[in-house]
């Protein structure tokens, strides 16, 4: 055996995992989603794929360095000019290193053509989140049926009784929605499915009168702003304009992640600002 033959072909083999592991990740919907739905591809879920991510990396930077080792002498020549010498700024290494360069500044600033790639990746999740479902919060999956049933005003003991007449009996309130989900071959979104009809029906709003949640729901980062007034039955011209009130520029057109981006803060921020605007409104009423 030549320890140089296997260091070339274990670094290629790595490289090719890599580039399988990274095209699944690229495309694969946010965590959020993907923990919630259980996504699977080949039986492997977002964990399993970025675990095999990451140590293929690592097998990948050993075999490198060793193939370094090995191969020192041509890619010494790689540095030398005409005259035989050592010499690190050549033409083409000034080339390799602009080219380097011009991706990190280029992905840093967000322009063309390596904003496509950012754009692409955003469309994959987007669609994914719109296929699968987002979650009611963030994690949800790891709650237990107890703590679940509380942040979602379900009654515990009939969600129990739904669950056991689907088949999917918990023996105890404190088991996750995750760990049912696995003993029954099921994604968390279907538990959720199962005991939804267990709302707990509480004093219908005042007319007119509008509550927005303490945090943004998953997924809000994506909703236009006409779409979250829609959704919450705000009237989107007075919304807008408090926004501007307040110093913030919006349109209806926009989501709440081009609305942080365009006054340089975060969608969370502009959900706080339109939330105390509501409070505000609802106060003087």
């Amino acid at each position: 055996m030549k320890i140089r033959r296997i260091t070339s072909l274990t670094a290629s083999l790595a490289f090719l995992m890599m580039v399988l592991t990274s095209i699944i990740l690229y495309v694969v919907p946010q965590g959020r989603v993907a923990n919630w739905a259980d996504w699977r591809l080949w039986g492997l879920s977002k964990t399993d794929w970025g675990n095999i991510h990451i140590n293929m990396g690592l097998l990948f930077l050993i075999a490198l360095f060793l193939h370094i080792y090995y191969n020192w002498k041509p890619l010494i020549s790689y540095l030398k000019n005409k005259a035989r010498q050592i010499k690190v700024i050549t033409p083409e290494f000034n080339i390799a290193l602009a080219i380097t360069v011009a991706l990190i500044v280029g992905t840093h600033f967000v322009v063309p053509p390596f904003s496509w790639m950012l754009s692409l990746n955003a469309r994959f999740k987007d669609a994914g989140a719109e296929k699968y479902g987002e979650p009611p919060y963030g994690h949800a999956e790891l709650s237990s049926l107890k703590t679940f049933a509380r942040k979602m005003n379900l009654d515990l003991a009939k969600s129990m009784e739904l669950l056991d007449k689907a088949g999917y009996t918990a023996e105890d309130v404190d088991m996750t929605l995750e760990t049912i989900g696995r003993r029954y071959h099921i994604p968390p979104q279907r538990i959720y499915e199962t005991i939804k009809p267990a709302a707990i029906n509480t004093a219908k709003q005042s007319e007119g009168e509008t509550r927005l949640p303490e945090t943004p729901q998953p997924g809000t980062g994506n909703l236009t702003l006409a779409d979250f007034c829609s959704q919450f039955n705000l009237n989107m011209k007075w919304v807008v304009r408090e926004l501007k009130n307040l110093g913030i520029e919006a349109s209806e057109e926009l989501t709440f992640k081009d609305i942080a981006t365009q006054n340089k803060t975060s969608p969370s921020d502009v959900y706080e600002h339109i939330k105390k605007i509501v409070q505000s409104a609802a106060s003087k009423s």
